[in-house]
């Protein structure tokens, strides 16, 4: 594929309905102007935290990705996209199995190019690390609990034979 005939999808989001992304449209289109990048389709979530991982336009983009809509992802910033390392790097391994290019124009991040490999593989290795220490803490805290004499996991249920026969007999369900 040569640049000028990638197909890109173009992500904005702003937090607040009072907020814009009038500003992140103009450089992004501006950008696929510059290197002759044809836009299919400009993706846009209004008042939406980045903390959700679960965003209209966003959802919309990632199906209409695995339909091989287009070649390439591209977000202002990397805040605009995600606000957590565990969802950008979701996003970025599923573009890559997906054979999508990801750009993020303001930090200059392009997973087309040799250094954006680099980024992404780095971003990558932070977040196994953070994913190892998590469960590493996990395990130290329910092993502290254990020999502390604390029971860990669902309490156990008690079930009692005589009054379930009484609410039956009452002509309620199973379930009660």
């Amino acid at each position: 594929k040569t640049m000028t005939k990638k197909r890109v999808a173009i992500y904005c989001r702003v937090s607040t309905r009072d907020q814009t992304n009038s500003n992140q449209k103009i450089d992004l289109i501006r950008y696929c102007e510059q290197r002759g990048l044809t836009i299919i389709e400009i993706f846009e979530d209004l008042g939406i935290s980045g903390s959700k991982q679960s965003r209209p336009s966003l959802d919309d983009m990632m199906n209409k990705a695995k339909q091989g809509m287009f070649d390439i992802v591209l977000v202002w910033k990397f805040d605009r996209f995600a606000r957590s390392v565990s969802h950008l790097i979701s996003s970025l391994t599923q573009f890559q199995e997906l054979d999508i290019d990801f750009i993020s124009y303001n930090e200059g991040v392009d997973t087309s190019t040799s250094v954006g490999k680099m980024v992404f593989t780095f971003l990558g290795a932070i977040a196994e690390f953070e994913r190892n220490m998590i469960i590493e803490r996990t395990i130290a805290g329910v092993n502290r609990a254990k020999a502390e004499g604390k029971h860990c996991g669902r309490p156990k249920a008690i079930f009692d034979c005589n009054t379930a026969n009484k609410l039956k007999a009452q002509g309620h369900g199973i379930k009660k």
